[in-house]
């Protein structure tokens, strides 16, 4: 439970599980459900291109999601893949749903383990693949 009394649902840590043990899926979107007492898998997607799942980011409601994020490392070491937390709450939404979602993050959060990094984003600059990657490729060590 979070401080707003919020609930994370069983079916938003299978997704999340099935995300990074089983590889089902590239990416899961939560929110809450219609009460705001729990919070549920609002989509799942396989989608492989990081546009695709910024598409699905809506302009005037926050939601979190989970991404697995893959990019290159320099010197020929390969890919590296990365568990990302958003919390997406942009500037246009509801206050009441800003201040709901921030108080229930804590409890999605803890629930997840195995997340890297957490981006916070209140517009697409901030979410944006270049930006996470600058983020992630800067190694655990520093925020």
């Amino acid at each position: 439970m979070s401080r707003s009394g919020v609930a994370v649902a069983d079916e938003s840590l299978s997704a999340f599980n099935d995300l990074k043990l089983g590889k089902k899926y590239k990416f899961v979107l939560f929110g809450l459900n219609d009460d705001k007492t729990q919070i549920v898998v609002k989509e799942t997607s396989t989608e492989q291109d990081y546009d695709a799942f910024l598409e699905k980011l809506p302009e005037n409601e926050c939601l979190y999601a989970v991404y697995d994020f893959e990019y290159e490392i320099g010197g020929n070491e390969g890919k590296r893949s990365k568990i990302i937390f958003f919390t997406w709450s942009p500037d246009t939404a509801p206050i009441r749903s800003k201040m709901v979602y921030a108080s229930s993050k804590d409890a999605l959060r803890r629930a997840l383990n195995g997340i890297s990094t957490d981006v916070q984003g209140t517009d697409y600059s901030e979410v944006a693949y270049d930006a996470v990657l600058e983020r992630v490729s800067r190694g655990a060590g520093s925020h």
